[in-house]
């Protein structure tokens, strides 16, 4: 009777193995395991004040685990304060400063970027200006991102609307740029 029962739980685990089923300790610490090792949250991220670098460019890049946004800042301006660049990066409703109007974007949540930095010189000259504001970068075929949208700066403050596949875990980075640029960099993970 019992090799019955041995044999009975053996092809149970086996069965419920090949359906997908997790079994056993090591499979319930993998699954509990962080995707990608990534131990990011959805939570809104704040930090730095404004700076006189400008923003010069917005670009996107897919990697295997998230995809990422950079947005790229020249060397702050002579004279001016040009400390880390500050932002705030939250899901929510994006709306355009000065206006109050809401832009919609495309998917299942929207992630809002203020940058707390001009994307315009000190004479007004624009330093980034996309051809399509609402479709700023081309994020066709990516597994998260949907658009981005570039609204403009408002009173130092500059506003980016990015809309994502759902509301997933993201992480936000300040970087080393070119020369004595900085980039501030969004990624947002494929999954939980």
């Amino acid at each position: 009777m019992r090799k019955l029962r041995t044999v009975a739980v053996a092809l149970l685990a086996v069965g419920m193995a090949s359906t997908g089923i997790a079994v056993g300790p090591a499979a319930a610490a993998a699954a509990a395991a962080p995707y990608c090792g990534q131990i990011w949250g959805s939570l809104p991220e704040a930090a730095g004040d404004f700076t006189s670098a400008e923003i010069t460019n917005l670009r996107t890049g897919r990697h295997a685990c998230f995809d990422r946004l950079v947005v790229d800042l020249g060397p702050p301006v002579a004279g001016l304060p040009g400390g880390p660049v500050g932002y705030e990066v939250r899901y929510g409703q994006v709306v355009e400063d000065g206006t109050g109007a809401v832009v919609p974007v495309a998917g299942g949540a929207d992630l809002v970027i203020v940058v707390r930095a001009n994307a315009h010189d000190v004479n007004g000259t624009p330093t980034y200006a996309p051809a399509d504001r609402l479709h700023a970068v081309n994020v066709a075929r990516y597994r998260t991102f949907r658009q981005v949208a570039f609204l403009g700066t408002f009173e130092g403050y500059t506003t980016i609307g990015l809309g994502v596949r759902a509301r997933l875990p993201f992480r936000v980075l300040i970087v080393a740029g070119p020369g004595n640029g900085s980039r501030l960099v969004i990624d947002v993970g494929h999954r939980w």
